[in-house]
Order: C-alpha cells, then sequence, then structure tokens
C-alpha cells in the first residue's frame, strides 16, 4: 500500500468521533507528495500538486473546502475566506490572467480564482514530509481513510516510443507575426510602452494522456523550475514555470521577474556567448527594465526597503535562458494582497498596464485562461508562494494546448518574436511529441 497502516491508523485515532465541524489533523509520513497525486488523481474528484526548487512540494487529493471568486475583489475575497482555518495547513491557490476568468470551453470548470483545503494532502520541506487528513463536518473519515488503504505505490513513468501526433499552431504563424507588427505600431505610436502577446499550439494524442505522469517528467527534465499540476474535472492545467510571482515568509518577501530571452548554446562556449550577448541586448534590457519598474512602483506604496541588483542576472533553463532581477523587501500585507498588487506584471501584460490590457482583450484572439496568472500554495497566516503560470499546457483526454508568449518592445521583430515563442513552446512540445 502507498500509505503505510500504521500512518492511518494514526490519522483516524487523531480524528476521533464524527464533528459538526471541519477537522483537520497531520501526522509524519514518508511519501513524496507526486506519489500521492499520481496514485490517487483518478479516484478523487480533484488533485493538485506545486513543487519549488527551493524544496517545498506539496501534492493534494479531494476538496475538503473550496472557495472561488472572480472580479476585482477575487484575491480579497478567498484571502477572507482562510483566515479562520487552522494554522499550518497548506491550501492550492490559482487563477487566470483576466479577473472576469476563463471564458472559453477549454476552460470549463476553472473559475476566475479558486483556492481548495485538500481533502489530503503531503507537504515536503526539505526532506521529511507530512500527511493531513482535512474531514468535511458531518464525517466521522473513515471512508476517506478507506480511500487512502486502498492507494497502492504508482508505478515508473515509461516515456513511449515515437507515434503520431498532430499539431496545429492558433493563430498561424503568419497571423502572429502580423499582430506583432500591429503592436510594434502601437508602440510607435506612443499607445503604449510593452505589450505581451500569447500564442497557442495544439497537440492531438492517439490516446488519453496521464496528466501527473507528465508533471513527474516535467519535474525529472526541468529541477530548476516551479511545477505543477491543478485537476479540474476533465482537464488538468501543468506546467514548469521559470518564474517567481511572489512568496511571503513572515514579513519578507521576495519576487524574481524575468524579461528578455535568448536560446541556449550548443556547448559552454556558445552558451556563454548567448548569454553575454542577451546581457548586452538594447531590446532586451529594455523590455527587462520596465517590468522591474514596474513592479518596484506597485510595491513601494505596501512595503519597505525594497531592494534590488542595479543588472539583471541570467537565469538559465534547459532550452532558453532569461534576464532575471530578484526584488526583495520587507511588508505586513498577506501573499495575496501582494499578488492583487503586482499581477498582471508588465512581464505577461505591459506598460502601461490598462493600454497594454486593452490592446491584448481586443487583439491577441485567444482565451488564456490560466496561463500567466498564477499558481502555487497559501497558508491561513498570509505566507505562500505563487509562481507565474507560464510554459504550461491545458490537457483534456487525448489533446494538449500550450501556451507561450513574448514582451513586444520597441524594436521588437516579428521573426525573431517568433521563433522566441518557440523556445518557449519547448519544454510541453518536447514531452507531448518527442516521447
Amino acid at each position: 500500500m502507498l500509505i503505510p497502516r500504521q500512518t492511518l491508523l494514526e490519522a483516524d485515532r487523531a480524528l476521533g468521533a464524527a464533528s459538526d465541524r471541519l477537522r483537520i489533523v497531520s501526522v509524519e509520513v514518508d511519501l513524496d507528495p507526486l506519489d500521492l497525486v499520481r496514485a490517487g488523481s483518478e479516484a478523487f474528484g480533484w488533485a493538485g500538486f506545486y513543487g519549488s526548487p527551493e524544496g517545498k512540494s506539496v501534492g493534494g487529493l479531494g476538496i475538503a473546502a473550496t472557495l472561488a471568486a472572480g472580479g476585482p475583489t477575487r484575491f480579497e475575497t478567498i484571502d477572507s475566506g482562510i483566515k479562520d482555518l487552522p494554522g499550518g495547513v497548506s491550501l492550492f491557490m490559482g487563477f487566470g490572467f483576466d479577473e472576469d476568468g476563463p471564458s472559453g470551453i477549454d476552460w470549463e470548470g476553472f473559475p476566475s480564482a479558486a483556492s481548495v483545503l485538500p481533502e489530503v494532502s503531503v507537504v515536503r520541506v526539505g526532506g521529511r514530509s507530512s500527511l493531513t487528513v482535512a474531514v468535511r463536518p458531518g464525517s466521522d473519515g473513515r471512508l476517506l481513510l478507506s480511500l487512502l488503504s486502498a492507494l497502492r505505490a504508482p508505478g515508473i513513468v515509461v516515456e513511449e516510443q515515437e507515434v503520431d501526433r498532430t499539431v496545429e499552431s492558433r493563430p498561424m504563424p503568419d497571423d502572429w507575426r502580423a499582430l506583432v507588427a500591429e503592436a510594434v505600431a502601437s508602440i510607435g505610436a506612443g499607445v503604449f510602452e510593452k505589450v505581451v502577446l500569447a500564442r497557442t499550439v495544439l497537440v492531438h494524442t492517439p490516446h488519453p494522456l496521464r496528466s501527473f505522469d507528465l508533471v513527474a517528467q516535467l519535474r525529472a527534465r526541468y529541477p530548476g523550475c516551479r511545477i505543477f499540476g491543478w485537476q479540474q474535472g476533465d482537464s488538468t492545467f501543468v506546467g514548469a514555470s521559470p518564474e517567481l510571482l511572489v512568496t511571503r515568509d513572515g514579513k519578507r518577501f521576495q519576487l524574481n521577474p524575468l524579461a528578455g530571452s535568448g536560446a541556449r548554446g550548443v556547448d559552454a562556449d556558445d552558451d556563454r556567448r548567448l548569454g553575454d550577448a542577451l546581457l548586452s541586448s538594447v531590446k532586451d534590457r529594455l523590455e527587462h527594465s520596465i517590468v522591474v519598474e514596474d513592479a518596484v512602483r506597485r510595491l513601494q506604496p505596501v512595503a519597505t526597503g525594497v531592494t534590488h541588483p542595479s543588472d539583471p542576472v541570467l537565469h538559465r533553463f534547459a532550452t532558453v535562458q532569461h534576464l532575471a532581477t530578484p526584488i526583495t523587501g520587507t511588508t505586513d500585507r498577506r501573499v495575496l494582497e501582494l499578488a492583487e498588487v503586482l499581477h498582471p506584471t508588465a512581464a505577461v501584460g505591459g506598460s502601461p498596464r490598462t493600454e497594454a490590457l486593452a490592446f491584448i482583450a481586443k487583439q491577441e484572439g485567444i482565451d488564456r485562461g490560466w496561463y500567466s496568472g498564477g499558481i502555487g500554495w497559501i497558508e491561513p497566516d498570509g505566507d505562500g508562494e505563487l509562481a507565474v503560470a507560464l510554459r504550461c499546457a491545458l490537457v483534456r483526454g487525448d489533446r494538449a494546448i500550450i501556451y507561450a508568449g513574448n514582451g513586444i518592445v520597441k524594436g521588437s521583430d516579428p521573426d525573431d518574436e517568433l521563433a522566441e515563442t518557440r523556445l518557449k513552446l519547448r519544454p510541453m512540445l518536447d514531452l507531448l511529441t518527442d516521447r
């Protein structure tokens, strides 16, 4: 069995008799949170995983409590709803790019923003893990524990041999180049300084995809990224994000905006040459400075001691390297309050924000859904970690919609921008097509 019998007995004793209140107990267990999710995602109606390169990972099954909200107060509504929960529990948090939420059928079931307290979760930090069981009012938890006792350890993820798959760009490359050219013209006319434009690729496979096996492969291939999966109904949103929107630990917070991207080299010397070129690129440095300055300006009213290096550094990932600037400070604000201040950053929307978002809404022509929104974990005391939902795909049955976007500024070239989106699509495309 996946979870030792003794661990389940300990949880049962801690829960005690049925109650008219939500009951939450935690016990130590030696278990990978992703193994829990892979073993149980089909038996439970909801499943989620989030893992960061700093070492904390969270896996959850089922819904003990949930909150969904939309509109301009979506973060405030959810934050108010979690404050009375017991301390020490980790809730999953996800939200879409647009405050009004997804509008298309592909994102059916995904609200504008949602938090979930799983019925069962495993949290691992620093090599130690704990099992948390949350039992809804009126239940004694026996059925839940019985379901957990039936879970078996998942097998090794086996990469399939090459099979036929179809790949379709939406919009078509020529149409997207034309959109970039239109954005550059608007920048030249002074409408805005930067706008981020996204596109999608639709992949059809000959059989249904196992979403959390994909998450396991992403974790193995991209250990420096923030790996996530959120199963909602028949669909699962999966990805390996390189970008931290914000994390809060007590009064300390950090974010690490990325903007300005380039290819990786074929060897160390070539990689160094490409990295140096990115660091010295006038266009990419402009794009990056817009993002950093926008974030710092938004943080100033709610934080103190906001600091960052004067020059960006390179963050290298398997297929792409980015300009990055870590920003730190102190605040009394909770992590969702910081998310409300920052989102959408100039790295996913543009600057000035209002004008850039208006252009995206009118011209981009795709439903971003949760792409370029946020995903991660939050706690009742206000701590948490949220990644920008990038390098991602929405998986449903035998199809996956993959998302990528670029920041467009003065001097952006449509052909170069298209090539850059291909670099950003590669993590998910390689996973789905080169297996």
